[in-house]
């Protein structure tokens, strides 16, 4: 319905159009309120006409969102070109190595036959596990995505369906038998789907996280400490480069993941999206802020050198390992952040520790 039009004393009355008239309320079974669509006849005073408007303006379309372009991405073909090519030239050649050895002697001949056959064999396994690698981190996100939005719709058909994946998912691995009893117990006992993601991270995947930790505190360690000694600044890029694979790599077949060389690549790109979207070197951290906003990482590395950034540096690709291989979300538990890997590095030095004690009680302000 359109808004009322009052008329003072029955007389024609215009509104000046640069005044804006006050909504008002009015009752429809007021006598005073008219309900007819003749918006020229006079009103008496007191009288307010309401003119039905015969259905409600229509909504606008929503905006189709307009599809750019797609580009040719002459780099892919420049890769598929280039790579053609390579294995054109490597078959040519092995084809002609092999009749060079059969014009010389028959048994050098056939050798080569057998160990091209092996090398084909060999290439034909690679190729087969870098499809699986591909397939169980595809299949870890699925279900970490499934588990997620099941906990927070709290439905439990989803919830279950993601759990059974995640029971599949470590059949094989015999320290995870006790908890995968268990979860099974709850599928059949629990109705929540928020519930059976918290009792799934309690009973099947905390003694996971706790192995995951200690090996990112392991590679914190070391990494501080040999470049703490390391006379070169190439060398501690290297070491710090390699430690960072390598736990990434650790971490992700400890979940499941086993990732192959194409999958590794996968792996680290999410890594690095995920630490790029969660701010680099956990600025949001307080103990991390503190630490460097008090100077004391200053004089921490009067002892440890640039060892301690690197092993920060290394505590957040760990970090960030887990929350990206891990199959299920963390719900109720925390999940491990850069504080606890370095109270970890510091509890043998008791000087150590009470500077990041100080840390800790000091105002964030406080310089």
């Amino acid at each position: 319905m359109t808004g009322p039009d009052h008329q003072p004393d029955g007389a024609a009355h215009r509104r000046r159009p640069d005044r804006e008239r006050k909504p008002a309320a009015f009752r429809l079974d007021d006598a005073r309120v008219r309900l007819d669509s003749d918006a020229h006849e006079a009103l008496t005073r007191g009288e307010t006409r309401v003119v039905p408007t015969g259905g409600s303006a229509p909504r606008p379309a929503a905006a189709t969102p307009e599809r750019s372009p797609r580009s040719v991405s002459w780099g892919r073909w420049l890769t598929v070109g280039l790579g053609g090519l390579a294995s054109l030239a490597i078959g040519l050649s092995i084809d002609a190595l092999i009749r060079d050895l059969f014009a010389r002697t028959d048994w050098l001949g056939w050798l080569a036959v057998a160990l091209a056959g092996l090398a084909a064999i060999a290439l034909l396994g690679l190729i087969l596990r870098e499809v699986t690698g591909l397939l169980r981190l595809k299949k870890i996100d699925e279900i970490r995505t499934s588990l997620t939005a099941s906990a927070e719709d709290d439905d439990d058909a989803p919830a279950r369906a993601g759990l059974r994946q995640l029971i599949a998912l470590y059949r094989e691995r015999p320290e995870t038998a006790r908890g995968r009893r268990a979860l099974a117990d709850h599928l059949g006992e629990v109705i929540d789907g928020r519930d059976l993601v918290i009792l799934a991270e309690r009973d099947l995947l905390k003694p996971l996280d706790a192995r995951a930790l200690r090996i990112v505190n392991d590679s914190v360690k070391r990494v501080s400490v040999v470049t703490a000694i390391s006379p070169r600044a190439v060398l501690d890029l290297a070491i710090v480069l390699v430690e960072n694979l390598r736990i990434m790599r650790r971490i992700s077949a400890l979940y499941g993941g086993r990732p192959g060389v194409f999958g590794f690549l996968r792996l680290a790109r999410h890594v690095a999206a995920h630490l790029a979207v969660t701010g680099g070197m956990a600025a949001g951290d307080s103990l991390v802020s503190q630490l460097l906003g008090h100077g004391l990482a200053a004089r921490l590395s009067a002892r440890l050198g640039e060892g301690v950034i690197n092993g920060l540096l290394t505590a957040r690709v760990g970090i960030a390992a887990i929350e990206v291989c891990r199959p299920a979300p963390f719900i109720a538990a925390r999940g491990p952040n850069v504080s606890d890997v370095m109270g970890e590095l510091f509890k043998g030095d008791p000087e150590a520790q009470a500077l990041l004690q100080e840390a800790k009680a000091a105002p964030p302000g406080k310089d």
